[in-house]
Parts: structure tokens; C-alpha cells; sequence
């Protein structure tokens, strides 16, 4: 990514000049630390970060810190450690799902195997912990750490839960705090450690981290269902070929028997899940499943401390982003 995305370019903006200059160095810190580790294996770990998206964890430490006028070095070490942190998740998600695309690109593990894949993801997050190391906090070291062992049981959980027709709601939810609010947390944690913030503020950012990553996954859900793989960049129902329990199917089991009777293991093809995400969706479970993310949201926001204004309004955005990400 050799700008700032369009969808972001408004907390740009708001946030103040300098993450700007943020956003551009830590693309070239991730291209750097791609670099390196032999032609093959750095290849496929130059190209899963650079089909990274629009960078929204890091930008979240960059605002989370506000303008507190030093170099950025710490704080752009931080940011890339959360973006190589993600960047493996995704690829050792892949590995597990046997995915063949990502974001509209084919997968490392199809285009060069499980093995090759599984060393891309190890790489990039030794790399991450070898970039936050730098910055010489064990406080930063903690909270990465947390939320990536957090990753793991989340994935974990996942794993146990498959094709489980009777996840409940609450159990999916702590799936999700685990598998994606636990770095948004970690996003907010390193940028206001970074930007100096006191230990009630370090926390206050922190929980808006935790709710803006619930609500990411959930709608994140929601899509899966609901977008067309132009737009997803996988096929609709891919949760469903894998077996994945997520909130729409929940919701709509309990309110359509047709879909209560479903056996998760016999949708094995991707025909069958779009036709199993028209039942989900005739019930009225995504409009459900969106709420309670819009619920989600609110209480993030209101967890919010006093913030200089341009921060205050980056944040919001942010959240408001994530929203948006259905519409």
C-alpha cells in the first residue's frame, strides 16, 4: 500500500499531519523487514503484507498515541509489530482453512503449500516480537504477547467449536474478543503507551480498542453471509465450508427451523453455502447480528476519555468505520 486507502483517509485528516508521515514509514518499515530471510520465503512474506489492506490496526496505535512530538521511531516499531502480528494470523488462518484466497489474492499455503505457509506465518511474527523488542519496553512486550496468545485460544476455540450446531451466543462472542478484539486492544494499548499516556488512560483506550475489534468481527460475520466475493475478497459462505459458527447462523437456528435442521458437514460445496446464506439471511438474523455490533460500538465510544479534539474525532471515525464496513 503506497498511500494512505481511501476508507481511512478521513481519520487521516482529522488525526492531524502527522499520521501522514506515520502511515508512510511504516510502509516502508514493512517492506524492509520482509526483506531479508532468503529470496522464496521473503517474497511470500512481501506479499502478504503488502495485500494488507487498508493498515487499520496500525493506524489505530498511531491515533491511540496522539501528536506528542517525538520522531515516531517507537511508535512506528509498535505499529508494524501489530501489523506483522495480523499478517501471520491470516496466513496460518489460511493453512487451517485450506483458503485459497485472501482479500481477492490467492493464498500463500495455494499458491506455494502448507509448509511454505506455515514458514511465512512463523516468520512474520518473529519478526513482529523482534521489532517491538527494539523499542526495549517489556510493557509494550506484555500487551503484544497477551493478545497474541489471546489469537491462539481464540483459534483454538474456533477449532473445537466446528460444525458445533449449539454454540451459544456468549460462547461465540469470547471467540471473538479472543481472535480479533485482543489485537485492536493491544492496537490501542502500544499506541497510548507509546504516546505516554497514564495507566486509567492506557486502559480507558484500551476497551475501546476491545469494543471496536468485537464489533469488526461480527460484522466481519455478517459479510461472509451477506457480500459478494468482489467486495470480500472469498466466497460468500466460507464460514460455512469450514465449518465456522458464527452469529448470523446462531441467531437464524433460532429462528428458522429449516435452518436449526442443518447439517453444518453436509455443505461441502459453494453452491450449497450460498443457498444456506439466503436461508440465514431471510430471517432477519443480519439486521440482528448488526445491531448488537452498532450496540457494540456505542459502548466503545462511550468509554472514550477527554481527548485533545483532533484524537477525539480520529477515534470516532474509526468506529464509525467499522461500522460502515456493512453499509
Amino acid at each position: 500500500m503506497s498511500a494512505v486507502a481511501p476508507a481511512v483517509e478521513a481519520v487521516v485528516d482529522a488525526a492531524g499531519a502527522h499520521i501522514r508521515g506515520l502511515m508512510a514509514a511504516l510502509e516502508q518499515r514493512l517492506a524492509e523487514l520482509a526483506a531479508g530471510h532468503g529470496e522464496v520465503l521473503a517474497g511470500h512474506a512481501g506479499d502478504t503484507i503488502a495485500a494488507g489492506g487498508k493498515r487499520l490496526r496500525p493506524l489505530v496505535v498511531f491515533v491511540a498515541a496522539g501528536d506528542h512530538g517525538d520522531d515516531g521511531q517507537g511508535l512506528v516499531r509498535a505499529a508494524a509489530a501489530v501489523e506483522l502480528v495480523h499478517s501471520a494470523t491470516l496466513v496460518h488462518d489460511d493453512v487451517l482453512d485450506a483458503a485459497d484466497l485472501r482479500r481477492g489474492r490467492s493464498t500463500v499455503v495455494a499458491s506455494a503449500g502448507r509448509a511454505m505457509a506455515t514458514a511465512t506465518g512463523d516468520l512474520l511474527f518473529s519478526r513482529a516480537f523482534a521489532e517491538l523488542a527494539l523499542n526495549r519496553r517489556r510493557d509494550e512486550v506484555r500487551a503484544l504477547s497477551a493478545a497474541s496468545t489471546a489469537l491462539a485460544g481464540g483459534e483454538l476455540l474456533q477449532r473445537a467449536d466446528a460444525f458445533d450446531p449449539e454454540v451459544t451466543v456468549e460462547r461465540y462472542l469470547r471467540r471473538c474478543e479472543l481472535k480479533t478484539a485482543a489485537l485492536f486492544e493491544a492496537a490501542c494499548r502500544l499506541g497510548a503507551l507509546e504516546g505516554r499516556a497514564d495507566g486509567a488512560r492506557v486502559r480507558e483506550l484500551a476497551a475501546f480498542g476491545r469494543g471496536i475489534g468485537l464489533a469488526f468481527q461480527v460484522l466481519d460475520d455478517v459479510l461472509d453471509v451477506s457480500g459478494p466475493p468482489e467486495r470480500t475478497g472469498k466466497r460468500r459462505g466460507a464460514d460455512l465450508l469450514d465449518g465456522t459458527v458464527t452469529l448470523p447462523l446462531i441467531l437464524a437456528r433460532q429462528r428458522s427451523d429449516d435452518v436449526a435442521r442443518l447439517d453444518l458437514r453436509e455443505i461441502a460445496a459453494a453452491d450449497r453455502a450460498e443457498a444456506v446464506c439466503d436461508a440465514i439471511e431471510a430471517t432477519g438474523a443480519l439486521e440482528d447480528a448488526r445491531r448488537l455490533a452498532l450496540e457494540v460500538v456505542a459502548e466503545a465510544r462511550a468509554t472514550l476519555p477527554p481527548l485533545p479534539a483532533a484524537q477525539l474525532q480520529a477515534l470516532q471515525l474509526i468506529a464509525d468505520g467499522v461500522v460502515d464496513r456493512y453499509a
